[in-house]
């Protein structure tokens, strides 16, 4: 039986996403292409290794087993990649990094610009991902996360990063504009500008109004953070949003931005490994950096 490095890549995207279209695409793989190496392999090993739905695909029990083996080999590879790298400067390493929203948009890319600047031969793959998620991931397969506190950390090697608070934000003449501190329940009685399912904090969001017993009233989904902002500055709705983010639109006088009262809206940001010192010598740099960066 034959797999090779793509394949094992391949079927780790694919089961990661629950579709071979996007798997296929994150593998930088034709759909065509992609369908036809699962399906090659699938005939080798004599068993299903996906189960085909209406909303995706997910590992069958062999599927299971081949993405635990395909996650061992890929994270070898890495590592070697990494060792190799400290004597071979073309030899290129990648790290995948998975982060929370607030992380991802707000905290991450001007550290992440200057880590690669610093690192020619390092490549990076940001995914952002609900915190749960990514401490789940990283427990699993994936080497470095950044993540909020109130996920399950159990396992994992933690290292603080930043405090993160999050805020509502409205247009100015709102009838919340000039609140001192709100409670997130008491803001769904107004309308809101929604962030997209791919974005992690919207789910969090979500989950939050149903705890409180009632829903978010959402006018338009954005996909990112900063569009959420523009759209409050243009009378859309109200959004919640890092304060950080509040901040740089507030100052600019295009909002309004009012603290959130709910002990969740603060949270404690960390950076999570598995172990630093099994980490591939890039990750680790990675992880380090991530540490070592001041507060901007």
């Amino acid at each position: 039986m034959h797999f090779d490095l793509t394949d094992l890549r391949l079927f780790l995207h694919v089961a990661e996403a629950g579709s071979i279209t996007a798997g296929a695409e994150r593998s930088g793989l034709a759909l065509a292409s992609a369908s036809a190496r699962i399906r090659g392999r699938e005939e080798q090993a004599g068993v299903p290794l996906l189960e085909r739905g209406r909303r995706g695909v997910e590992p069958t029990p062999a599927g299971r087993a081949l993405l635990r083996h395909a996650r061992l080999v890929t994270a070898q590879v890495e590592r070697m990649r990494g060792e190799l790298g400290e004597y071979a400067r073309g030899l290129k390493g990648h790290v995948r990094l998975l982060a929370n929203t607030a992380a991802a948009s707000v905290h991450l890319p001007e550290i992440l610009a200057a880590f690669l600047s610093a690192n020619p031969n390092v490549d990076v793959e940001l995914d952002e991902r609900p915190s749960p998620e990514v401490a789940r991931a990283v427990a699993e397969e994936a080497e470095v996360g950044v993540v909020a506190g109130h996920a399950d950390l159990s396992g994992l090697e933690v290292t603080p990063f930043r405090t993160d608070r999050l805020m509502l934000v409205a247009p100015r003449g709102h009838p919340l504009a000039d609140r001192g501190r709100i409670a997130f329940a008491e803001a769904l009685g107004s309308e809101f500008v929604g962030l997209s399912g791919e974005v992690a904090l919207g789910g969090h969001l979500d989950g939050h109004a149903a705890r409180a017993g009632g829903r978010m009233r959402t006018r338009v989904r954005v996909r990112g953070l900063d569009a959420a902002c523009r759209m409050v500055a243009l009378g859309a709705g109200v959004a919640v949003v890092p304060e950080v983010m509040a901040r740089r639109w507030g100052d600019a006088g295009a909002l309004a931005f009012v603290p959130l009262e709910d002990p969740w809206a603060e949270r404690r940001l960390v950076i999570v490994v598995r172990r630093l010192d099994a980490l591939s010598s890039h990750a680790r740099r990675l992880a380090e950096h991530l540490a070592a960066a001041p507060s901007s």
